[in-house]
């Protein structure tokens, strides 16, 4: 469905490469998860792939066809896209921002209206109650809510996710990484998300790839990571959330630092 083949980024002329060599296929229906530090080229590879950002070498592909040949405009609105910061527009309704682009695809009316509506409900956001409010009326999880309502409103094959749960405070975040990919089991998405946490790539992906320096490191299930890290940037990563589980299991337990007393 999605096929990188030999993709580069140069930013100044091909001397220095931000990302370079990377060849992934993500099958029809899978979510991968494209895992790294800070300035490691995931949000760079993500972008190129509906063309926010056009690629300097190697080939793009979504659902066969080669994106450079494709309008960046109309790539854009079939494919989702969710992002950190939301970027809903402040002075529309709800409702109005999650149909803005099946509106500029030149539905009728009554069909976004109702697609809005459904999606809505769908992310849990009632429309009956939510429709008419505006961003600023929303909290952040709500605001997040609204985004992945919007990405979904043009019906994609195809989401790109880039730290979409980043700003969002545990609790949330858990509630709606779990409303992700009940959503994408429903409509069958394929979808890539960014992300620099380990545990949430082997929570809500079917495989992990690694990226650092511009270059995929490592690709596999959560599985054959753990079992065969290959590298000792991957071993370092995979190594946070078994120290995580290792203590949540011995303060439950009784042996961790939770179980002393404190006077």
């Amino acid at each position: 469905m999605i096929s990188l083949h030999q993709v580069g980024k140069s930013w100044d002329g091909g001397r220095t490469f931000s990302v370079r060599n990377v060849s992934l296929d993500v099958a029809r229906g899978e979510v991968l998860a494209l895992l790294g530090g800070s300035g490691c080229g995931k949000s760079t590879t993500v972008k190129m792939v509906n063309r926010l950002i056009d690629p300097t070498e190697g080939r793009i592909e979504v659902d066969g066809e080669d994106v450079t040949q494709s309008d960046p405009v109309q790539l854009r609105r079939r494919i989702g896209y969710v992002f950190q910061g939301i970027g809903l527009f402040p002075h529309m309704t709800v409702a109005d921002n999650v149909a803005i682009v099946p509106r500029l695809l030149g539905w009728p009316r009554d069909r976004f209206q109702e697609k809005a509506r459904q999606l809505l409900d769908m992310v849990h956001l009632p429309a009956a109650e939510y429709a008419s409010r505006l961003p600023a009326q929303l909290s952040g999880g709500q605001r997040q809510r609204v985004g992945f309502a919007r990405a979904l409103a043009a019906e994609p094959k195809v989401m790109l996710l880039d730290e979409p749960f980043g700003a969002l405070d545990p609790v949330t975040r858990d509630s709606l990484q779990n409303e992700f990919k009940s959503i994408q089991r429903q409509l069958g998405l394929t979808a890539v998300i960014v992300t620099h946490d380990m545990a949430e790539a082997m929570l809500l992906a079917d495989r992990i790839a690694i990226m650092n320096e511009g270059e995929i490191l490592r690709v596999g299930t959560a599985a054959e990571l753990l079992e065969d890290p290959g590298d000792d940037y991957v071993a370092a990563l995979l190594a946070t959330p078994r120290r995580h589980g290792e203590l949540v299991r011995a303060i439950e337990s009784g042996q961790g630092p939770a179980s002393g007393s404190h006077d």
